[in-house]
């Protein structure tokens, strides 16, 4: 008979358990998963983080966006308003259970206090903005969290079109009066106002276990 690596190593652990003992699921899969690691190196696992985080953020966005310019279209920009005050994060958190990953959108000026980064996604954020304000390219970011267990992937979000203006622009020109009174209604600690095209809105900050992406490779 001829084993593989892998395969031997599961045979030898399961026969160390003695003949009479049964190895639980749990434990089968953690040895399994650590093998799976030891077979990849850590750059193709970094890489392979990368490019998923990319997928996620762009499936994330384009969720929201199509949603929310149906709300728009149905219920006009103070409609909208309410549809992301109450559908935004219920839409976040089924693109993260659908992936097993923590998915934020994060933001110095806030709309919702929610969005509040945290001190590693400040930094994060303070790097994004001195980019945007000299003119320089914003690309995502990967950093190793939790004793290297996961990955901490972000991505800027910039103002891209006139159309964001309507919630986001300046309040004396850009936001009609009964959607400002919709901002202040919901959010009353807003500070999301006063942007053009091209301001940073804030970024994508999407948690990533390593063994998912171990998973999936």
């Amino acid at each position: 008979m001829k084993f593989t690596f892998p395969a031997i190593l599961v045979f030898l652990f399961m026969s160390s358990c003695g003949s009479g003992e049964r190895v639980s699921k749990e434990v089968f899969e953690e040895v399994n998963e650590s093998m799976e690691v030891k077979k990849l190196n850590e750059a193709e696992i970094f890489e392979a983080a990368m490019v998923w985080g990319d997928s996620i953020s762009t499936e994330a966005q384009q969720q929201l966006l199509g949603q929310l310019q149906e709300a728009i279209a149905e219920k006009g920009v103070p409609g909208a308003i309410e549809f992301c005050n109450v559908q935004a994060l219920p839409i976040l958190d089924q693109v993260s259970k659908k992936y097993e990953v923590e998915i934020r959108r994060v933001s110095n000026r806030y709309r919702n206090p929610v969005d509040q980064p945290s001190e590693m996604e400040e930094r994060i954020l303070e790097t994004y903005e001195y980019n945007v304000e000299n003119g320089l390219e914003s690309t995502p970011n990967l950093q190793k969290i939790d004793e290297g267990k996961a990955y901490l992937y972000s991505k800027a979000i910039v103002i891209p079109g006139g159309l964001c203006l309507n919630c986001h622009g300046d309040p004396q020109k850009d936001i009609s009066a009964q959607t400002l009174e919709k901002i202040n209604a919901l959010y009353p600690q807003d500070k999301a106002t006063g942007h053009k095209v091209g301001d940073l809105r804030g970024m994508w900050s999407i948690k990533i276990q390593k063994r998912e992406v171990v998973k999936r490779m």
